[in-house]
């Protein structure tokens, strides 16, 4: 099967010519989070045939998104990762996602994986340029880190380090905890200062229908 090219000169088009193909940007999801070996980065896209997604890899390898990188001891093997030019993509991913926010129900949260957690923060969170936050996330043994600064949240798998809050549980309770405040912590491990918490539900920005919805639902399970 041929690659799709629009032959446009517009950029729009250029960058669809790169990135346009089924789970490409679902790998730069992923990656945004670190680099991943084959078999995981697999697992976290969801279902990507092994020979479609190695596809995609080598499609994104050669316009210069994505490379590989020899793991450092006690790790071996190559996984693959973001290059600078990739890394150019993550602020037009999370409009994007953020834009799909309007085509979602608070149901569909539900069948979050844990490693969505964090760029779900990064897509409904809009945190002021002043913002100097650490946070920590764990869910379902997965452990990320999210660093707020001049109104960007930087997010990377691992432990938290000097975290001013720490929440952890299942994605679809810890977003809850964040929209619907209170009355959702159930299920929701916290650890630290609490005013961060609440700084960060100030910074929720979603459609009013998901927020009315996700308060409905805190109401009706209290």
């Amino acid at each position: 099967m041929t690659r799709r090219q629009y032959g446009q000169p517009c950029s729009l088009a250029c960058a669809l010519d790169q990135v346009g193909e089924r789970w490409s940007m679902l790998v730069v999801r992923e990656l945004s989070l670190g680099p991943l070996r084959f078999a995981e980065l697999a697992r976290a896209v969801g279902g990507a045939p092994s020979d479609v997604l190695t596809k995609r890899l080598r499609e994104l390898e050669e316009a210069g998104v994505v490379e590989r990188e020899e793991l450092d001891p006690p790790a071996s093997g190559v996984a693959y990762a973001l290059t600078e030019l990739g890394r150019g993509l993550e602020r037009p991913m999370i409009e994007m996602a953020r834009w799909g926010l309007n085509l979602q129900t608070v149901v569909d949260v539900a069948d979050l994986e844990p490693s969505s957690l964090p760029n779900a923060f990064r897509t409904i969170l809009q945190p002021p340029a002043n913002a100097r936050i650490a946070i920590g996330l764990r869910s379902d043994g997965q452990a990320y880190g999210l660093r707020f600064r001049d109104g960007w949240i930087e997010a990377s798998r691992g432990e938290a380090r000097d975290a001013d809050l720490r929440l952890a549980g299942s994605p679809a309770q810890v977003i809850a905890a964040l929209v619907a405040g209170e009355a959702a912590e159930d299920g929701v491990e916290i650890e630290g200062d609490r005013a961060v918490l609440e700084q960060l539900r100030a910074m929720v920005v979603i459609p009013e229908r998901l927020r009315e919805e996700a308060l409905a639902l805190a109401g009706a399970a209290a």
